[in-house]
């Protein structure tokens, strides 16, 4: 008799735990998708992207499952995040903008470039019929694979493979996504393209790249630059053989007056992630505009970016000299809502190894020089420099922003 009630409470001790971790998950996951349609709302839908489609998938695919689960807190960011193999998933306005870019149709077969994670092909296979995805690291393809199986895409098919070679027994396709940037468009890319097609892919330098909008027709390209950007390095014989390599014993900034604006989408080239800025001719201190920033709402980023190679064991200080003014800056309530420029720095796996916080300005004053000496840690390989509101609301203006590297 003993033995039975005790047989009766073990299974009523399970039973409880069963259920509370059950209703845990039930809370958690109501939670993530609060923050995707919060993600969906400010940085999706508030950053210009009216696409139907585009919306309801970018709120369908949970983002959280595509992150290492360190990460899962910050899933919902408009943030790249490491995934591993010095690879990242890129921010959710960027998978966004792209697949609103290719104009994504219900009968469409798709090429990715760049399995990664998966993310980006899973928002794809929610709008088009099949998604034909090429990741040239093989265990971050497996992974991508098995992942979106789990979350039943089954009209992802995976390739393990060189990308820039696509994959020509399932051409030609009606549209084409390339999610790593090769210094030119490949060949075979081209070849695969369905006449009447769309590619979207960023192409240019290391650090310096920009989006192309290509179209085909009658077999020939019309090509149109889009907005910068900036992707991590490839991986494989590519990024190896590019004709034009940085130089990280000498980074420094470009278009740092702000002036230089080719494509005249009415944003500075050569600085990505840009939200919420304006080329201001409004008595700037240097050649025609100074960079403008301002947000009245503290769910929203004001911001631009801008990343570099640099070598931490020939490079010690950074000493960076600009221009700055504020009109009415209130920080928000997040220790990191800051006006500021921001330097973090990254080894050679990607990881932040230092951060330097400059200015965190509030208030109103007209235009100020500013001088700051950075310390670059020994173990640096890459650096991103962060301007703007971060957060903080108000306006910010700044003007000849000005890097110069001292050896140690």
């Amino acid at each position: 008799m003993a033995n039975h009630r005790t047989r009766i409470v073990v299974t009523l001790n399970f039973l409880i735990v069963t259920c509370a971790l059950t209703a845990g998950a039930i809370a958690q996951n109501r939670r993530f998708d609060e923050l995707r349609d919060d993600m969906v709302t400010a940085h999706i839908e508030g950053e210009g992207i009216t696409n139907t489609a585009v919306l309801q998938a970018m709120r369908a695919v949970p983002r959280h499952e595509f992150v290492p689960s360190a990460q899962r807190g910050r899933a919902y960011e408009d943030l790249a995040l490491p995934i591993g193999h010095q690879q990242t998933i890129s921010p959710p306005y960027i998978v966004a903008y792209m697949t609103n870019e290719l104009d994504p149709q219900p009968n469409d077969r798709v090429l990715e470039i760049g399995t990664g994670s998966g993310y980006q092909a899973s928002v794809l296979a929610q709008i088009v019929k099949d998604v034909y995805t090429i990741e040239i690291v093989s265990e971050l393809s497996k992974q991508a694979e098995k992942r979106m199986q789990d979350l039943g895409y089954m009209n992802v098919h995976c390739l393990d493979g060189d990308g820039f070679k696509g994959w020509p027994e399932h051409a030609p396709f009606d549209k084409i996504i390339v999610t790593c940037s090769p210094e030119n468009i490949p060949l075979p890319l081209i070849d695969q393209l369905k006449d009447g097609g769309r590619m979207i892919i960023p192409v240019g330098e290391r650090y310096q790249q920009s989006f192309h909008l290509l179209v085909k027709e009658n077999g020939k390209l019309k090509d149109e630059r889009l907005a910068s950007t900036l992707f991590v390095p490839m991986t494989g014989e590519s990024e190896v053989l590019r004709r034009v390599q940085p130089d990280p014993d000498r980074p420094q900034i470009v278009n740092g007056s702000f002036d230089l604006d080719e494509n005249e989408d009415e944003k500075p080239d050569g600085w990505h992630y840009q939200r919420q800025t304006t080329m201001c001719d409004d008595a700037p201190m240097d050649g025609k505009y100074c960079l403008r920033f301002e947000n009245k709402d503290s769910a929203l980023i004001s911001q631009a970016l801008q990343g570099s190679a640099i070598n931490g064991r020939t490079v010690g200080t950074l000493r960076l000299n600009y221009w700055v003014r504020c009109n009415g800056i209130v920080p928000g309530s997040e220790i990191t809502q800051q006006a500021a420029v921001v330097v973090h720095f990254y080894d050679n796996f990607r990881r932040e190894v230092g951060t330097t916080v400059l200015g965190k300005w509030r208030g109103s004053f007209g235009w100020q020089n500013a001088r700051s000496t950075v310390i670059v840690p020994s173990n640096a390989k890459e650096l991103i420099i962060r301007i703007g509101l971060n957060g903080a609301q108000g306006q910010l203006d700044l003007d000849d922003l000005q890097m110069t590297a001292v050896k140690r």
